[in-house]
């Protein structure tokens, strides 16, 4: 797999290429990437993967005109190739006003940029895989009332990522990323239930052992037999960590200013308001040492910083790209992400909500009957209204006691009444891209038996 050097290397003779072509302006990422993975089910080896990928995107602007190409492969023909149809291509697109790089002046240098020990100089062999997928299935059915497996895996990966633009921009880095798995089914027939765990980390030191979550899994599972039925009402609903972290997701899609200028959000003209309750703090961290989605810079060669984008129960402004902050009239705030293919989206890096001041069992121990939801079905969200309804599973909480599990019913709301009505629990943990503790929330419909 080629290295930084080669990738940024490739960059600066793609731009060549481009203003030979008659590109005015233009950019260039280069991503390449190799991963492997085993799967192990019953004890045997069933599936060995290896893949290598790479992919350049070019973007080319003559005055307001832009287009975008992209390809798998890269040399000196290709690279010529691809300038002359982008720059065709572009001749021939309509104006967009508020298409173009990223202010100059607000572009990061490579001194700016910090060390986020993203990648792990130890690359696990083929049989290392094996033993940690092996140890993680073997645990998993090594647990009380499990009686089959869909089996366990391991794998890791490493990529390369580079971005060079035509006005002085250049960077890149190179990540790692450890996984492990297991899936497991407890129960016989239609008793069947089934559910798993993972992990990933950049590095091989921050992930649990394969026992460990081999373990989890198949407690997990083994909780979920006998699901009883809930009845419709009103109770207090409790979101585990597993699937807290989709509240907040919706809340991002929200503040993407791509949404905000298409006027297709339910945070629209809500800026000065109240949204959560004032403790609670949303804070997005790109500079989380070993973090998953760390990053020095952004999809345009702006700076990444650190920021609250909830604090005092108020939301503190939107996600923008430099697109998006032009058609705003705001400016762009180092969220630009860029893939191969087509114009830099908008996105959040690492995002947490800051735990609360109540513990989880003294949370569930307030709860005379309720849900510990534990999975969600669907995509009945409206990013316009705000409007929630998803099929969940979980756990029926009575007298302060998680007691049988329940599966069959929908759970309904307000995105924005939910977030006024959230209660975060201390139980945060920080290993995944958004972490959110447990949180509680009043007032939302169950539509059950």
């Amino acid at each position: 797999m080629i290295d930084s050097s080669m990738a940024l290397d490739r960059c600066e003779r793609m731009l060549q290429a481009a203003r030979k072509a008659g590109a005015e302006t233009a950019d260039v990422v280069m991503s390449a990437s190799a991963s492997e993975s085993v799967t192990v089910r019953l004890g045997a080896l069933e599936d060995a993967e290896r893949s290598e990928e790479e992919a350049v995107g070019l973007r080319v602007f003559i005055g307001q005109q832009s287009a975008t190409v992209s390809a798998s492969t890269f040399s000196n023909d290709a690279a010529a190739e691809m300038a002359e149809r982008a720059v065709a291509m572009a001749r021939l697109a309509p104006e967009d006003p508020y298409a173009g790089l990223a202010p100059e002046h607000l572009l990061s240098s490579a001194a700016d940029h910090r060390d986020l020990d993203l990648a792990d100089p130890a690359e696990p062999s083929p049989t290392e895989l094996k033993v940690r997928a092996l140890e993680a299935e073997e645990a998993a059915r090594g647990v009380a009332g499990v009686t089959n497996s869909q089996g366990g895996s391991a794998s890791f990966g490493q990529s390369v990522v580079a971005l060079a633009t035509s006005h002085g921009f250049s960077g890149a880095y190179r990540a790692t990323s450890h996984g492990i798995s297991a899936s497991v089914i407890a129960g016989e027939g239609d008793a069947m239930q089934r559910d798993y765990a993972y992990r990933t980390a950049r590095h091989l030191a921050d992930l649990p052992s394969g026992t460990d979550i081999g373990v989890l899994a198949g407690e997990r599972t083994v909780a979920r037999l006998n699901p009883q039925t809930m009845p419709s009402g009103r109770v207090p609903i409790l979101f585990d960590p597993r699937v807290s972290d989709s509240l907040v997701g919706h809340l991002l899609g929200a503040m993407n200013g791509a949404a905000i200028a298409r006027r297709s959000s339910f945070l629209l003209d809500r800026l000065e308001d109240e949204i959560f309750p004032d403790s609670i703090i949303i804070t997005d961290d790109p500079h989380r040492l070993r973090g998953p989605r760390s990053r020095a810079f952004d999809g345009e060669g702006l700076l990444t910083r650190q920021s609250d984008l909830v604090k005092n129960g108020k939301v503190t402004g939107w996600i923008l790209n430099a697109a998006s902050a032009r058609q705003l009239g705001l400016a762009p705030t180092g969220h630009a992400s860029r893939g191969g293919s087509g114009a830099p989206g908008a996105s959040v890096t690492n995002v947490h909500m800051q735990p609360g001041a109540i513990t989880r069992a003294a949370m569930i121990a307030d709860v005379e009957d309720g849900i510990l939801v534990t999975e969600l079905v669907g995509q009945g969200v409206n990013g316009v209204t705000g409007d929630y309804s998803r099929a969940a599973s979980g756990f029926r909480i009575r007298n302060g006691v998680v007691s049988e599990p329940v599966s069959g019913f929908t759970i309904a709301g307000n995105l924005l009444d939910m977030y006024a009505a959230m209660t975060p629990a201390d139980d945060l943990a920080m290993h995944q891209a958004v972490n959110v503790p447990t949180v509680r929330v009043d007032g939302m419909t169950i539509a059950g038996a």
